[in-house]
């Protein structure tokens, strides 16, 4: 754990900058202060940050994220962004360990996004991020916003090397998927992005079996899994799914069994697929691969 915040410069005789920094907790050393704080949980953290300027910066870094998750002491909030009766976003939070579970409003949300639609929304790190979108008056857009949980702040970070809207927006190996969806001045359909979060940076790329209309994504087994459409002929799903060893994407023929009962907005808890299956009535379907 590095040293953060609250130090003092003091200059040696050598003209060399020394940093000096009080200790996190008086009379202890502060590898056993650090995680007798990363012991509290994560609702007292706003406390915390008010207690010294010190503990405000230890508690908003990235390494304290990083040393919560490596002593398996993160916590796992839902985020869920959601259109009031003005049909304008917002965005809430639930602490589902809590006895009272109730979901509270993140204020400030960027203004213009309010009335896009289409966007992505993505949690990496200790950090939301809202992706793209596009509006009736307003073509799709490029910009990207974080939300740092740690801080209750939101910033904007680098823009998406390709305008998209209705895209799919998926978190594989640290990095941000964004892939295809619609976007008017895109001059390649099977285009999509990976955002390096440590550069804040974006990387495209091409690949033909990408398309532009897409309806649903879900991670699995360490890929990404695309639903592009069903055919209203013979009910067969289309979808494709990208191998990060190859880094390219292919028809998911391999995963016939799994793709064939991918008929609605899907997500995978604990390597199980759950479908709300709404072709005949609504149903929640589940999928797990046989053990061999």
């Amino acid at each position: 754990m590095e040293h953060l915040g609250g130090g003092k410069e003091l200059s040696n005789n050598n003209n060399e900058v020394e940093v000096t920094y009080p200790p996190i907790i008086c009379g202890l050393p502060d590898d056993i202060s650090l995680f007798c704080l990363a012991k509290v949980p994560r609702k007292y953290h706003s406390l915390l940050k008010c207690v010294s300027r010190r503990w405000r910066d230890v508690i908003s870094s990235e390494d304290w994220h990083s040393y919560r998750q490596k002593h398996k002491l993160d916590e796992t909030w839902i985020y869920a962004l959601c259109r009031d009766k003005f049909d304008q976003i917002c965005c809430y939070v639930l602490d589902p360990t809590s006895s009272r579970r109730c979901w509270k409003l993140i204020q400030a949300l960027p203004p213009c996004s309010l009335k896009r639609k289409g966007m992505g929304f993505e949690v990496l790190g200790k950090k939301l991020y809202l992706l793209g979108g596009c509006g009736w008056s307003e073509d799709a857009t490029d910009e990207v916003y974080s939300y740092d949980a740690s801080m209750n702040t939101w910033t904007e970070a680098a823009p998406m090397s390709t305008a998209r809207c209705y895209f799919a927006c998926e978190v594989l190996d640290e990095k941000i998927y964004a892939i295809g969806g619609l976007g008017s001045n895109s001059s390649d359909p099977h285009s999509w992005d990976t955002y390096n979060p440590w550069t804040n940076s974006w990387k495209s790329h091409s690949d033909l079996n990408i398309v532009p209309a897409i309806e649903d994504s879900v991670v699995m087994d360490g890929k990404i899994y695309i639903r592009c459409g069903t055919s209203a002929v013979t009910s067969h799903v289309y979808a494709v799914v990208y191998e990060p060893s190859s880094g390219t994407w292919q028809h998911a023929d391999a995963d016939a069994d799994m793709v064939s009962g991918w008929r609605g907005p899907a997500v995978v808890v604990d390597g199980t697929l759950y479908v709300l299956d709404q072709s005949s009535g609504t149903r929640l379907m589940m999928w797990q691969k046989a053990n061999l």
